[in-house]
C-alpha cells in the first residue's frame, strides 16, 4: 500500500478498513435477504410487492443498504472532515452544474445492476468510493452473491498505483490476476446498454470474444480476476452516474489497469455533472493507451463531433 495514501485528519487506514468490511458484509446480507424474499436484518422492514401497495424488492434494498451504509459511515467516524453522497440522496443535495463543496467526498451506489437484482442473475454491486479532489483515493466494491469484497487505494496527488486486494468474508486476501494478453482481448458488455456506435466500435476494436455481466462493478471485477481485458461505456445523455463508475475505477488503477475517456482525459467526479458520458475505457492495462487512441479515431468516423 502506498505510503502517501492519505486520510482525513483522525481517520486511521486500518480502522477505516475494518470498518468498510463489517459494513460491507452487513450490506451483502441485506441485499441477500431482499433478493431472496427474505427477513432482512438490522431491523429493516421486509419488501413488500408493488401490487400490495407497499415498495418492491429493489426500492426496499436500495434503501435499506443506503441507510446501513451512510449511517454507519456517520457513526463510525462522526468526526470526519467529509460529505456523502449516494444515488439515493443524489436528488435532494445536488444543484446542477455546482459540485458539492467537499474536500472529501464519499460516493455510494447502494445496489448497481437493479436489472440483475431483478432477474435473479446474482450479478449486482455495491459501490463505494472515497473522493478527493475530484478523484477517487479509494474504492470498495463489494459482490454479494460469490462474496467478494474488492478493495483499492490510490494516491490522488499522483494518481499513481496502490494497494489492490479482493477478500472473502473470513478476511482471506487475494491479490488482482489481470491477465498478460496483448492480442486476442476478451470484452465485457452489459446485457442490455448496447446501441449501433457501440457494435461499429468493437468491429474496429476487434475483440476475440465477449462476456455479458451485469453491473459495472461485476464487469471490472471480471477484468481484476484476468477472465476479460476490456470494458467500454459509450454513452451520451443517459450516461452512467458518478456512483457508477467512481469505485470501480479506483479498484482497477490500483490494481496496474487503465480507466480513462478514450481521448486520455481521466474520470472527474463531483463536478457539478453527475453524468459520465462519452466513450470511457477500462482495460487490463498493457495496450491500454494503445487502444484509447483507436477507439478515439474509429468514433471521429462513426460519430463525428461525438464527444469522447
Amino acid at each position: 500500500m502506498p505510503s502517501c495514501f492519505a486520510l482525513p485528519d483522525g481517520v486511521g487506514r486500518e480502522v477505516l478498513l475494518a470498518e468498510l468490511r463489517r459494513l460491507a458484509w452487513g450490506a451483502a446480507d441485506i441485499l441477500r435477504a431482499y433478493a431472496r424474499g427474505e427477513q432482512p436484518p438490522f431491523g429493516f422492514a421486509p419488501a413488500m410487492s408493488v401490487d400490495h401497495g407497499g415498495e418492491g424488492p429493489v426500492s426496499a434494498a436500495d434503501l435499506a443498504v443506503n441507510r446501513w451504509l451512510l449511517d454507519g459511515l456517520a457513526l463510525a467516524f462522526p468526526e470526519a472532515g467529509w460529505t456523502l453522497l449516494s444515488e439515493e440522496t443524489a436528488a435532494e443535495v445536488l444543484v446542477p452544474g455546482q459540485p458539492l463543496a467537499a474536500e472529501w467526498l464519499w460516493i455510494l451506489d447502494p445496489l448497481d445492476g437493479t436489472k440483475d437484482f431483478l432477474q435473479g442473475t446474482g450479478e449486482y454491486a455495491v459501490h463505494l468510493a472515497l473522493v478527493r479532489g475530484r478523484r477517487p483515493v479509494l474504492g470498495v466494491v463489494l459482490l454479494p452473491e460469490p462474496e467478494e469484497l474488492w478493495f483499492g487505494l490510490l494516491n490522488a496527488d499522483s494518481d499513481a498505483q496502490g494497494g489492490a486486494w479482493r477478500e472473502n468474508r473470513a478476511g482471506d486476501r487475494f491479490p488482482p490476476a489481470l491477465s498478460t494478453r496483448r492480442e486476442e482481448l476478451v470484452l465485457v458488455a452489459s446485457r442490455n446498454h448496447r446501441d449501433d456506435r457501440l457494435e461499429q466500435l468493437l468491429a474496429e476494436l476487434k475483440p476475440a470474444c465477449s462476456l455479458a455481466i451485469g453491473s459495472v462493478g461485476g464487469k471490472v471485477a471480471t477484468i481484476l480476476r484476468g477472465e476479460a481485458d476490456l470494458y467500454i461505456s459509450l454513452s451520451g445523455r443517459s450516461a452512467p452516474k458518478d456512483w457508477d463508475m467512481a469505485a470501480p475505477e479506483a479498484v482497477l488503477r490500483a490494481a496496474g489497469g487503465g480507466f480513462d475517456h478514450a481521448d486520455g482525459r481521466p474520470l472527474a467526479y463531483n463536478t457539478g455533472d453527475v453524468r459520465q458520458a462519452g466513450c470511457l475505457i477500462a482495460s487490463h492495462g498493457p495496450r491500454h493507451a494503445e487502444i484509447c487512441r483507436r477507439a478515439a479515431a474509429a468514433m471521429a468516423v462513426i460519430d463525428p463531433g461525438f464527444p469522447v
